[in-house]
């Protein structure tokens, strides 16, 4: 179904790639999907930094600001569209769960979301240890975060695998949970849908 391995290998390659490059997606199928997941992931972590920037003008926070709203959007809809193709993959394989299956509290789609980040997390603290700029004691801060990072890679990924894993034997429930995010709905957002009244 979806190869954890070659999940963490896409996030660790791609991101290393595209911050010499163009972001790109050379993929195909499910890891395609993913892919593209994950390039929003890249894209709001640029973003962030940037509304961070005590030189960052009103204007260009409130640009920063909508992008943001724009890509976490496009990136919520994505981590929906790999759980919708875990739930066509499931019925494709006539997989249905065990009557006494129970459910996540988390998505396959969610935990690759989790992934994804943390290998943006990795990517940058690494820079950081390429500094020269900074003391001892900030390289050291880095190396036990990075330490921390590489225990809840492993974490998380083996309960993906696990759960996964469940899904295939029907031990698991699988269901796609929608975001259903409001401030993106002209007809949801109060801010959106009174100025379309004026």
């Amino acid at each position: 179904m979806i190869d954890v391995a070659q999940v963490l290998q896409l996030h660790e390659t791609t991101v290393s790639d595209w911050h010499r490059e163009p972001i790109g997606n050379a993929y195909e199928g499910q890891y395609q999907l993913i892919c593209r997941q994950h390039s929003f992931n890249f894209e709001l972590w640029h973003q962030e930094d940037i509304a961070r920037s005590p030189e960052a003008s009103d204007q260009e926070i409130a640009a920063v600001k909508r992008e943001i709203d724009r890509l976490n959007q496009a990136r919520n809809d994505h981590i929906e569209k790999v759980d919708d193709w875990i739930s066509d993959e499931l019925a494709r394989l006539e997989i249905s769960h065990n009557p006494d299956a129970r459910l996540n509290t988390e998505t396959p789609g969610s935990a690759i979301d989790r992934l994804s980040i943390m290998a943006l997390r990795i990517y940058h603290y690494h820079e950081q240890l390429q500094r020269d700029d900074v003391e001892a004691s900030h390289v050291q801060r880095v190396r036990q975060r990075l330490e921390l990072c590489s225990e809840q890679l492993q974490d998380l990924s083996q309960s993906l695998r696990e759960l996964l894993e469940d899904l295939l034997a029907g031990r698991r429930v699988h269901k796609t949970y929608r975001q259903m995010k409001m401030y993106n709905d002209p007809s949801l957002n109060p801010y959106l849908y009174k100025a379309g009244q004026v």
